[in-house]
């Protein structure tokens, strides 16, 4: 292209149009006044949307990333603007969740001196982004912009961080835009080798009891359908991480459900059992494996893993394939035969009906007077006949929705995974329905979680998004008090809240709402909330002591996963 004469903000803005951004979450303030003011001649080419804080604006960007497959762009002032996204940025880098964020600095001469409202973002981000980099000068720009997109959404996706000075942005720059396709050193994908593709091919072909974990490199790597074309060809039963939720349609008939501390019954406690794992797209988090020297103790461990710093990390892999999930698929489709397990997939059903008896009617069909949680995403994902995209926030409600909400695309799970951040839940739904705008978005939250960030109401309402908001309102810090009762003799420390009228706050903001508490009334307000044409808050009163089951307690193995208190 042509080079022509732009200011350090305009090039900012045009290399954000360049890499093909539409959508933009961010606050402004006195360090990115300048790129605010370049960005009001762009309005008709990007939607910037002016979230409540800075941490919505960031969780949007994560909501808006995970539904879309586009990186989230997120941005924000320097000093305080900068610091309230780390939470997001921190959260995005645990969950491989490519965003670039975009923050303005005090100018260049000030650096150092602890001018008003500076902080050493750089220096404060490093632990939590993929990259990071500051821009003193102009010319900088559009090559540093095209190495973030490249870096974010390449090989294990993640959040970088561009801090942009005052100085650099008002300097000018003969502007020309170059996408980055390769940096010297860094190298985001192997290349997938074929004698460990073999190796990992005898051992499929020879198990008896194998097991498939898939987790959210699936849905990165857009492995979904070589996933299921090779749980068909095996016929292993496979399972799933929280982020791997969505990947595989829930009514598959070797989907076998949730791995981990509130996972399901049988791939918890048949871990031990099975003669090996195909572990595809995850990591091997705490909340999955459990007490790590009790952990597939029985099994040969085949680990596929774009990231190479994962492999061996937590479980020692016999079959180490490093590389895409989408590669490596499809070479093990051709090398493996067609196979079925029908004894080991009928001790899965098993565990089902034990499950079933012990949890899912307690929790799906209850015959005690309060409202469960577990009806009530019952209800909801039937209502939406499983195409919604649902987003939770963290605790004992995120738990029960990723349970018992039913999925049959994919991208449409949206949650706070490794870094589990109350308050993610509601920007991220705002997000995730500007990055699916024809999309049924529902955000299930806890009472506890929606007060952190009740504010983005107001970003909702000002854009008039649809989505549909259901708290689960128990008036305690609900996974806190779960284990204070079971753990520590029901000393509710500090866990019980003093709720507000959150339907009166919803029609502050101008967002239409109302309370259910009788099971009678269940069906029909989830219906009217469906229904409604723009935002809705529907408050759901739920038993206090309604607790989640399964468990795997901290430090146990799997295998001692308690069905009940």
């Amino acid at each position: 292209m042509t080079a022509k004469k732009v200011t350090g903000s305009q090039a900012l803005i045009l290399s954000l149009l360049e890499e093909g951004v539409d959508t933009i979450f961010g606050y402004p303030g006195g360090a990115i006044m300048p790129v605010y003011d370049a960005l009001y001649d762009f309005k008709k080419e990007v939607n910037h949307i002016l979230t409540r804080h800075e941490q919505g604006a960031v969780h949007g960007a994560q909501g808006y990333a995970r539904v879309s497959g586009k990186p989230g762009i997120c941005f924000a002032t320097s000093g305080p603007g900068a610091t309230n996204i780390m939470t997001g940025i921190a959260d995005a880098m645990i969950d491989s969740t490519p965003l670039v964020c975009i923050t303005g600095q005090v100018a260049s001469p000030l650096l150092g001196t602890d001018a008003f409202q500076e902080s050493d973002i750089v220096g404060m981000s490093i632990p939590v982004t993929k990259w990071n980099y500051q821009i003193t000068c102009a010319e900088e720009i559009p090559e540093v912009l095209a190495q973030a997109f490249y870096i974010a959404t390449s090989g294990r996706p993640g959040p970088v961080l561009i801090d942009l000075t005052k100085d650099a942005q008002f300097g000018e720059l003969d502007f020309e835009y170059e996408k980055c396709t390769k940096i010297r050193s860094y190298v985001p994908e192997t290349h997938v080798d074929p004698q460990q593709i073999k190796a990992a091919a005898e051992l499929i072909d020879t198990a008896k009891k194998p097991l498939i974990l898939f987790g959210h490199g699936i849905i990165i790597g857009h492995a979904e359908e070589e996933l299921k074309t090779f749980i068909d060809k095996t016929g292993i039963p496979a399972a799933w991480t929280l982020l791997g939720l969505s990947a595989l349609p829930t009514e598959h008939e070797l989907n076998v459900g949730m791995l981990g501390m509130h996972g399901n019954y049988g791939p918890n406690v048949l871990t031990n059992e099975a003669d090996l794992i195909i572990a595809v797209g995850m990591r091997f988090d705490d909340r999955v494996t459990g007490k790590v020297s009790e952990y597939a103790t029985n099994a040969k461990v085949i680990h596929i893993e774009i990231d190479p710093a994962e492999i061996n990390k937590i479980i020692k892999a016999d079959v180490p394939i490093i590389g895409d999930s989408k590669k490596a698929l499809k070479m093990l489709i051709a090398n493996v035969a067609e196979n079925k397990h029908d004894d080991w997939v009928a001790e899965f059903k098993k565990c089902d009906a034990t499950e079933n008896e012990k949890v899912w009617q307690k929790d799906l069909y209850p015959t005690k007077p309060g409202l469960t949680m577990g009806e009530v995403i019952r209800i909801t994902s039937e209502k939406t006949n499983h195409e919604a995209i649902l987003v939770t926030d963290v605790g004992q409600h995120q738990m029960i929705a990723q349970r018992y909400f039913k999925f049959k695309n994919s991208r449409s799970n949206v949650t706070s995974g490794g870094l589990g951040t109350m308050g993610f839940g509601l920007p991220a739904s705002m997000g995730a329905q500007f990055g699916a705008p024809d999309k049924t978005v529902v955000a299930v939250i806890g009472d506890g979680g929606f007060q952190m960030t009740i504010q983005e109401l107001g970003t909702i309402a000002q854009n008039n998004l649809p989505v549909k908001i259901i708290v689960l309102n128990n008036n305690f810090l609900g996974m806190v008090r779960q284990w204070q009762e079971m753990f520590f003799e029901k000393r509710y420390s500090f866990t019980e809240l003093q709720n507000p009228n959150f339907i009166m706050i919803g029609k502050g903001f101008g967002i239409d709402g109302h309370t259910v508490s009788e099971r009678e009334n269940l069906e029909d307000s989830i219906q009217k909330m469906i229904d409604h044409d723009g935002p809705y808050l529907l408050e759901v009163t739920i038993e206090q002591e309604d607790n989640v089951f399964p468990m795997v307690p901290t430090g146990a193995s799997v295998s001692d996963i308690i069905l009940e208190a």
